[in-house]
């Protein structure tokens, strides 16, 4: 791996982290693009890199916001169960999806994100 790429991955995690601690995303909506489109990862490893590293995100920004008392951990039980029957599915379904395929579902999934965030 060529130095600049090192670097440019970390300030890819690095801004990723930001995002995830701010806004509750960034494991997707930085990594998967940043990762496809700047330093040219295959579209299926960008996406199965960034489910990778939600979890230690996750762990992080989790202890700091129940540290501040702002969990609902009843929501956080119901919610968990669910995403966890998502997660096997959605990544039984990953290596099966076209690069182009995955491109489509994922640039929709952006935009109907970015829509309801401002309206």
């Amino acid at each position: 791996m060529k130095p600049q790429n090192k670097i440019s991955l970390w300030i890819i995690g690095f801004l990723a982290g930001i995002f995830n601690g701010l806004c509750g995303s960034g494991g997707g909506t930085i990594l998967v693009p940043s990762l496809v489109f700047l330093t040219n990862v295959i579209d299926h490893h960008a996406h199965a890199t960034a489910i990778a590293v939600i979890l230690p995100l996750t762990i992080i920004s989790s202890l700091i916001y129940a540290k501040s008392g702002i969990i609902n951990i009843n929501i956080t039980i119901k919610v968990t169960i669910g995403t966890i029957i998502g997660a096997y599915i959605g990544s039984k379904m990953l290596n099966k999806l076209p690069i182009n395929i995955l491109r489509k579902l994922f640039g929709i999934f952006m935009i109907i994100a970015a829509i309801r965030m401002v309206i």
